[in-house]
């Protein structure tokens, strides 16, 4: 009797078999993705190929999701954020490079995914998404592939998500990343399966109140969050007692600015980072229809 298991993988390829999908004509796999085809099969690779995946926000969750989406091989990138890097995003932003400073967020990360895949399409759009940019960012009749939500400000989070549910746009969605080390505890679920996470129950409650989405079942916003308790801040001695100095080059701007938020929390690029490629991997599974 053989001890050989037989599997069977929807997209053939990543164990040798037969593709059980047909590929588009003229589709031809190039070498940069060889080690992502042995996984995910050619007729996954180009469901990849042809998927046009927005994130919104490429702070320390999603320019993690970002790059890892590219490197798997996702053909269409938009990539939205208007702020621009600080010497404070170092421990935990990929485009947080010496000569950086200052430079737009979404320009510096569509430029890295574009040298990662140069027959990808990538667009840079330096905007802050809320209720008057939503249509132009999102607009009626678009419907991508997937949204990854990797928004700090509640407000404008709150309405992308309301706006990918009532769309029917499959949406993962960043919860707190901030005040954590231990990655081992970061999980993907249902934004009603949260737990310790105080973000994700002021989201779940304003998605509810002000919203009408009821987030006490599963409601279409699958969460990347951590079963981790979120840690108290510390002062540091540069601060001289006073409390927290933004240095932030957009520090004055109207949408979101870290003078106007009532604390700021610790990070790690172990922890933002694994929350990005979590959602990337919950994008690139849904996309091949793998579990």
């Amino acid at each position: 009797m053989s001890d050989v298991i037989e599997v069977a993988f929807p997209y053939g390829g990543a164990t040798g078999g037969e593709i059980q999908e047909p590929l588009p004509e003229g589709y031809k796999l190039h070498r940069r993705w060889d080690r992502a085809g042995r996984l995910f099969g050619e007729a996954g690779m180009a469901r990849l190929e042809q998927a046009h995946v927005m994130v919104f926000g490429l702070g320390g969750v999603g320019s993690f999701a970002a790059e890892s989406l590219v490197r798997s091989g996702v053909g269409k990138l938009t990539l939205i954020d208007f702020d621009t890097v600080c010497v404070t995003n170092t421990n935990r932003q990929l485009h947080c490079l010496k000569g950086a400073y200052g430079k737009g967020k979404a320009a510096l990360m569509a430029e890295r995914c574009q040298q990662i895949s140069p027959d990808a399409a990538v667009e840079a759009v330096p905007q802050f998404y809320n209720a008057d940019t939503s249509a132009t960012l999102l607009p009626p009749d678009l419907k991508p592939t997937f949204v990854v939500d990797a928004i700090d400000n509640m407000k404008a989070k709150l309405h992308l998500l309301h706006t990918c549910v009532t769309r029917g746009i499959p949406v993962i969605s960043a919860m707190g990343a901030a005040g954590r080390m231990d990655p081992t505890q970061v999980r993907v679920g249902e934004l009603c399966d949260t737990f310790n996470d105080p973000f994700a129950k002021d989201v779940r409650k304003l998605l509810r109140l002000k919203w009408g989405v009821e987030t006490g079942v599963p409601c279409g916003i699958r969460v990347v969050f951590s079963s981790e308790r979120r840690r108290d801040p510390q002062t540091l001695s540069y601060d001289h007692g006073a409390g927290f100095l933004c240095v932030c080059p957009t520090r004055a701007n109207d949408f979101n600015s870290c003078e106007h938020k009532n604390q700021i929390d610790g990070s790690a690029s172990f922890v933002t980072g694994t929350f990005g490629m979590v959602a990337a991997s919950a994008v690139v599974r849904s996309i091949l229809g793998v579990k």
